[in-house]
């Protein structure tokens, strides 16, 4: 835990050194007797996986926290503890990506093969996914077994991992389940399935995480977690936005959830404002891989004026967002609240 704080350390790299220190500590946890394969086996799993996202959820455990300390200089032990939660976010985060992309039989993931695709490893890595969820106990449990709110910590990863597995089944018997049926897309199933797999793990869980380290009790800050729900939802539609009009080059990837059938915000806001005719031509050619298929569902994206509509959804997003944080009586959570907002707030990617 050396050097862990200090004017000049950049908190990205800490973080990353915590990473290193907790990844050490699984390799040699003593409830297993691992052999060299099988200790070999889990470290590259563990390299391919957890640390080669962006890491802003992690991340956000580390800012909400100090913002929550207003001011006050956090000693090493706190840094320590609050990337530890970081990285366990990072875990789950993995553990549920590497099992949905053999459920969406994806090929690629953070510009590289999905795990399962690589030829040792196939079938494998459901087991895998397992692991990576099974260490965020053993990490919960070395580092906060002592702390007054560890079974908090450990309810909140349980209650994010139900509704993050409720939300991807909804999501899947919606969009993988027989014949692609576009009536099933409206705005309530799309709320629902973003809240519930999204916005639970990506913005709820950092602050929850950040509020019981500061000796908080969630159960008094359940209006904290409506603007976060709130905030997430708000991030997945921005994200299916620039699945279609973002640029390839500023997002890392070429949109595909037209010809992936996925229940998008434009999609449903097209049924929404569609003529018969319109709507017509979108369950001809929704969901469909022919390039000329797909460019004519954008032109009918343009001709209803999706990019405008959206523009004026995610101001009034904004405004709503705004006024519901300035309302809560903590200027700390306030602040938590801002920053959130301030990074996702007219994104480009």
């Amino acid at each position: 835990m050396a050097a862990l704080n200090g004017a000049a350390t950049d908190m990205k790299s800490t973080f990353r050194r915590v990473y290193s220190t907790l990844k050490s500590e699984l390799l040699q946890d003593p409830a297993f007797d691992f052999t060299d394969d099988s200790r070999q086996w889990v470290d590259r799993m563990l390299e391919y996986n957890v640390p080669g996202g962006k890491l802003n959820r992690g991340l956000s455990v580390i800012d909400s926290y100090k913002l929550l300390q207003e001011g006050r200089e956090l000693p090493e032990d706190e840094i320590f503890l609050a990337c530890a939660l970081g990285w366990c976010i990072e875990w789950f985060q993995a553990y549920f990506l590497v099992l949905d992309d053999i459920m969406d039989n994806s090929h690629t993931r953070r510009g590289q093969p999905c795990w399962f695709r690589m030829p040792e490893v196939g079938i494998i890595a459901v087991n895998d996914g397992i692991i990576l969820r099974n260490h965020i106990s053993r990490i919960l449990r070395r580092h906060f077994r002592e702390k007054p709110y560890y079974v908090d910590l450990l309810d909140l990863f349980n209650e994010v991992e139900f509704q993050t597995a409720s939300g991807q089944m909804i999501d899947l018997i919606t969009t993988h389940e027989g014949q692609k049926d576009l009536s099933k897309y409206t705005i309530p199933v799309h709320h629902r399935i973003v809240q519930y797999k999204t916005a639970y793990y990506s913005f709820y869980l950092p602050v929850a995480c950040a509020l019981l380290m500061a000796g908080e009790n969630l159960d008094k800050h359940i209006d904290v977690k409506n603007i976060l729900i709130e905030m997430g939802t708000y991030f997945q539609v921005q994200d299916d936005y620039l699945d279609c009009f973002g640029d390839p080059e500023v997002i890392g990837k070429i949109g595909t959830d037209i010809e992936d059938f996925k229940c998008s915000w434009l999609v449903v806001k097209a049924l929404e404002l569609a003529n018969e005719e319109q709507k017509k031509l979108l369950h001809e050619c929704y969901g469909k891989p022919d390039p000329i298929l797909v460019a004519k569902v954008k032109e009918l994206y343009n001709a209803l004026n999706l990019q405008g509509v959206f523009a004026e959804y995610e101001s009034k997003s904004y405004e709503k967002l705004i006024s519901s944080i300035e309302a809560h009586p903590s200027k700390a959570v306030q602040a938590v609240l801002k920053s959130f907002l301030e990074k996702i707030y007219k994104r480009q990617k």
